[in-house]
């Protein structure tokens, strides 16, 4: 995913008409069009079955006092999307390349492992959601779902060799059908909206247990591979020649990850919304899409179920997708080579069947891959917030003292859940955290 790759991917209509976007000579919707794209297809992954299933556990356990967390999650997120794709916009480099040029060899090595773990468990989450769901919605064995569904994945990531456009494309087909299923599922569940809103901006954290479910949601929504993805997407895409001309990519490119993580942050929020709705009052003890699925029916109706099928489906596929896509420029940039996407697609996939296999719980392995990557997530969070402050990298695009204070205090919170989580697990425990 070089620069070359990239800009050769535009064609010559394409390119002029950014160019007099970019001098001045056009404006409008259809100009803010010219640079959409990279947010969107970074947005899926705050909206993967990872999320589906820690918020159906979120919203059926903790009604909605756990929606503030998604809140949190979400604009943490937007705040380091952004500065991921600054870092690409103006360096032209993604963020593993720039840490393969900044960091020890050592260093490098141990950040690419990491990485490649926290992959697998991403993989693992969108693998399993995308078979689980069309398992369920046609009747099929999960190991049925689970090679229909890299079938699947496989073929969308052929459209990559046609550039980016297609799939830019494709992935926001795949965003609106998920937020058009949640949307009507919002007209079906029966929602308090009080509460909704009250929750959403006061901090509760009912017992340990909560805990342990608000770090799974800040894992599925803030995402190792999309930090790192973002970088890689915008570098070189639309290269800016001058100061002023980076300062109007940056400007789009704000302007695109407020809008796309804003839909994808709602879809967030109602999940929780429609997972409290249906099963807190009467079935909290639901914790797994299967259940939740069975339950939904005789709740809500088959529409209902079937719907919220549709978007697991959507949302498996598409952040399969996504993340071989962002798997191979992360092992490009640590270690400079790429592997055939089948080969990468085969290696990601082998956790997932090794879970299925085990008769280990699919969803129970889904918010645990969740937590597994919030432990992963400080590592790209403190190399973008160490790169993009430092002016002999960024020049005159720096971060200003505002941004980087609260880029650093939005990555201290992320550190400090998951000291609390590791204390919890160790069975130390957390003054002023109630017990379950």
């Amino acid at each position: 995913m070089s620069s070359t790759t990239s800009s050769s991917t535009l064609t010559d209509r394409t390119t002029e008409a950014i160019q007099d976007v970019l001098a001045g000579r056009r404006q409008g919707l259809r100009s803010v069009l010219l640079f959409a794209g990279p947010a969107v297809i970074a947005s899926i992954a705050y909206m993967d079955p990872g999320n589906f299933a820690t918020n159906i556990q979120a919203g059926s356990r903790f009604g909605y006092s756990l929606l503030w967390v998604v809140l949190m999650a979400n604009l943490i997120a937007m705040l380091f999307q952004a500065l991921s794709a600054k870092l690409g916009i103006v360096t032209g480099r993604n963020l593993a390349e720039m840490c393969r040029e900044q960091f020890s060899r050592p260093v490098v090595h141990a950040m690419w492992g990491i990485s490649e773990v926290a992959a697998m468990a991403t993989d693992l989450a969108e693998f399993l959601g995308g078979a689980i769901a069309l398992s369920l919605l046609f009747k099929l064995p999960l190991i049925a779902g689970m090679l229909i569904t890299a079938i699947v994945t496989y073929g969308i990531l052929l459209f990559e060799k046609n550039g980016f456009r297609p799939m830019e494309i494709i992935i926001g087909a795949f965003v609106g059908v998920i937020g058009l299923c949640y949307l009507a599922e919002m007209f079906i569940a029966p929602v308090t909206w009080g509460l909704v809103g009250f929750h959403s901006v006061v901090p509760t954290l009912p017992n340990a247990e909560a805990l342990t479910i608000s770090v799974g949601i800040v894992g599925a929504t803030v995402m190792p591979h999309a930090i790192y993805l973002h970088s890689g997407l915008t570098q070189g895409r639309v290269p800016g020649s001058n100061p002023r001309e980076r300062r109007i990519l940056l400007r789009f490119s704000n302007w695109e990850v407020v809008i796309a993580l804003s839909i994808a942050g709602v879809i967030n929020m109602a999940m929780v919304i429609m997972a409290s709705s249906a099963f807190h009052a009467g079935h909290s003890d639901v914790a797994e899409i299967e259940t939740a699925y069975h339950t939904l029916t005789p709740l809500l109706g088959a529409g209902a179920a079937a719907v919220f099928l549709i978007s697991l489906i959507s949302s498996g596929v598409s952040s399969s997708v996504v993340g071989t896509m962002a798997g191979q420029m992360i092992m490009q940039g640590f270690v400079g080579f790429r592997i055939p996407v089948w080969l990468r697609r085969l290696v990601t996939m082998v956790p997932a069947f090794i879970v299925v296999a085990l008769g280990v719980n699919a969803t129970q392995a889904l918010v645990l891959s969740q937590v597994v990557l919030s432990f992963a997530l400080p590592i790209p969070m403190v190399a973008l917030v160490l790169f993009t402050r430092r002016k002999d990298i960024m020049g005159e695009f720096a971060n200003t003292r505002l941004t980087h204070m609260v880029a650093v205090v939005a990555t201290v919170i992320i550190l400090a859940l998951n000291m609390v989580l590791l204390l919890q697990t160790c069975g130390v425990k957390v003054p002023g955290l109630p017990s379950n």
